[in-house]
């Protein structure tokens, strides 16, 4: 059975305020918090993108998992805002952190849950003895239109995670599951700059069907149960959504709070599920599980049943957590937000 080895994660540290962002737009900042349940978020600097997240990500997951780069035999990086059209992200990260020619690389693309996707590729690939080990990221500087409802949450961020051994991992991957289906409430066209979203459309229709049914679906194929669990993490586009989806579920909301990163980071898109669930690991003891449901428009959701063993002990003290992550932030303000995200044109 293939594990995860390592993982890392990486938040940039400039931050605003979703108060600053109303105040420019005349709304309430009070109303906007209540509603998305986001207080601040993380925003990329001048010199950061999807790749340098991704490599700064990726190298604490080497740091995690203590291999020799030169062994993946693999590099996914998921994201819907890679820094080219033509031209992958993955060969960009695969030469900074010093990994061998030698190896599969590719770029993901399914809104926000490219980056589990990645994760179900290499765990097959692991457990197929195709490859040693692989490499997943997912990871954003995701785009909002200012003034859009979307301006509020579309954060920066991401996570990569190290698949191998069982015998090496910090945690075992028992199962996973997923549910797709062609739902458009949300989406890019070609040569556009900013995404459109279908509003309350990307609620019913869209999140809460297949972040549920998917879930269901793992339970059912593991024949396991809501208490089986001991944390959940489940994508997050706001802290709303999650918090309603545990409700549906039954699930204790003390197992969410762990992984829920949203109110203090944003959505980081394809790096939101994998950002909270690097989040519990940082925390997590072995022997305890957790299920991971990730979700993305258009529309689809992949679910994981995860044991954490005992290398987590080792392991997790050799990179930086996402908590440290948190901690380290400095605060900008709107005109500045817009230069650091180039929504200044001339």
């Amino acid at each position: 059975m293939a594990g995860i080895v390592g993982y890392g994660a990486y938040i940039p540290k400039y931050r605003i305020k979703t108060a600053e962002i109303a105040k420019v737009w005349g709304e309430e900042p009070e109303r906007i918090e209540k509603g998305l349940g986001i207080i601040e978020k993380a925003v990329g600097g001048l010199d950061e993108d999807t790749s340098t997240i991704s490599t700064m990500a990726a190298l604490d997951a080497l740091k995690r998992a203590g291999i020799n780069p030169k062994k993946l035999g693999a590099l996914y990086v998921g994201s819907e805002s890679h820094p080219y059209a033509v031209k992958p992200t993955a060969t960009i990260v695969a030469e900074a952190i010093g990994a061998t020619p030698n190896l599969t690389a590719a770029d993901l693309e399914f809104a926000c849950k490219a980056g589990t996707a990645g994760l179900q590729i290499i765990l097959s690939m692991v457990d197929s003895k195709m490859i040693e080990y692989g490499m997943t990221v997912g990871a954003d500087t995701a785009q909002g239109r200012p003034g859009d409802a979307l301006e509020y949450s579309a954060a920066s961020g991401g996570a990569a995670f190290i698949t191998g051994p069982e015998k090496e991992s910090l945690a075992v991957v028992e199962d996973s599951f997923s549910f797709t289906t062609d739902t458009p409430d949300f989406w890019r066209r070609q040569g556009a700059e900013y995404p459109s979203h279908g509003g309350r459309f990307t609620g019913g229709p869209a999140y809460f069907k297949h972040v549920l049914s998917a879930t269901k679906g793992l339970l059912e194929k593991t024949g396991t149960k809501i208490s089986d669990y001991d944390y959940f993490v489940f994508h997050q586009p706001n802290a709303k959504f999650p918090k309603q989806a545990a409700k549906k579920l039954e699930i204790p909301a003390e197992k969410l709070k762990d992984g829920l990163v949203v109110p203090v980071v944003g959505n980081t898109y394809s790096g939101a599920t994998l950002l909270g669930l690097s989040a519990i690991l940082d925390v997590a003891k072995p022997g305890q599980r957790i299920l991971a449901t990730s979700f993305g428009s258009g529309a689809g959701s992949d679910s994981f049943s995860i044991r954490v063993t005992d290398g987590i002990e080792e392991k997790r003290g050799k990179a930086s957590s996402v908590k440290s992550y948190l901690e380290d932030k400095r605060y900008i303000d709107y005109a500045t937000y817009l230069k650091y995200r180039k929504k200044l044109k001339i």
